[in-house]
């Protein structure tokens, strides 16, 4: 079996809407149905994703970068971040690659953008993974103020009180998201040189444009998103997984699964947000299992 530095590996620039989109596939040349996977964020590249190249030995994995940042372009133009733009995005990709048919995974915002494409009436999708998926926006907000609710006073304080100002650069407002990040977004002590260089190549113009200032103040265009009243229209072979500490909280996470017919749903024990990370080898098999 080869390993991930022996596989095949291309990348270039697509013309998407609006500006030019980087991809890379990882086992090119590899004979099963492609996976194709979509970051998070908004806005976050998928550099952090990038371990799931490991199941380049029995198919393609496919990343790209979406518009506004990482290794794509950054127009200057407020008026592209929009949902449509971003699904009609993803399916230039697809037809620029030959993607026909295709496995999607989704992770976080790129869970949203995944549901999408289908509820819009994309074909040739044959199996869905949603992993801590960001389904509804409420739904979202909501389980991050419990999991608020549950730390030191003094960090919710600081997050009502940058709110009621709308000072999110004040020094206790950003202490108390990174110290939120580190219980629900990744608890590995320090975090992987891959989350790291995603953070660096965040767009930050499409996140505060669609979400906000942090995961648990949406101020942006997707604050009254939600897909929840639809998932009874997905009808692909679908898994959902999430960490135990996951900003997806595995009771939402159980209620999207309720709602897909036929869906299943995964767990990752001492995990967060980023449990691809945290458990590696338990997510890979889990993927590695379903995909085949």
């Amino acid at each position: 079996m080869p390993t991930i530095d022996q596989v095949k590996r291309s990348e270039g620039m697509i013309a998407g809407p609006g500006g030019r989109v980087w991809y890379r596939i990882d086992g090119a040349d590899a004979p099963g149905i492609p996976l194709l996977v979509l970051h998070g964020g908004p806005g976050a590249p998928h550099d952090y994703l990038e371990n799931i190249g490991a199941l380049a030995d029995e198919r393609p994995v496919v990343f790209y970068d979406q518009l506004g940042c990482g290794r794509s372009g950054h127009p200057a133009n407020p008026a592209l971040w929009q949902v449509s733009r971003f699904v009609e995005e993803l399916a230039t990709v697809r037809a620029a690659l030959g993607l026909d048919r295709v496995h999607l995974l989704g992770q976080s915002w790129g869970s949203m953008l995944a549901v999408e494409s289908l509820l819009r009436g994309a074909s040739g999708i044959e199996r869905l993974v949603l992993s801590g998926p960001c389904l509804s926006a409420p739904r979202w907000m909501a389980d991050q103020r419990a999991w608020l609710a549950q730390m030191p006073a003094a960090i919710g304080k600081a997050v009502a009180l940058a709110e009621a100002l709308e000072d999110f650069e004040a020094p206790a407002y950003q202490d108390a998201m990174t110290q939120y990040y580190q219980q629900h977004l990744c608890r590995l002590d320090p975090w992987p040189e891959c989350l790291q260089r995603a953070f660096a190549g965040l767009g930050m113009e499409v996140y505060l444009a669609m979400w906000g200032p942090s995961e648990f103040t949406c101020t942006g265009s997707l604050r009254a998103a939600d897909l929840t009243p639809r998932l009874n229209q997905v009808k692909v072979p679908t898994l959902l997984t999430c960490g135990r500490f996951d900003e997806a909280t595995p009771e939402t996470v159980q209620q999207f699964c309720r709602l897909i017919p036929g869906a299943r749903m995964q767990v990752f024990e001492n995990a967060s947000h980023n449990h691809h990370l945290e458990q590696p080898q338990a997510y890979l098999a889990a993927l590695r299992a379903f995909l085949r």
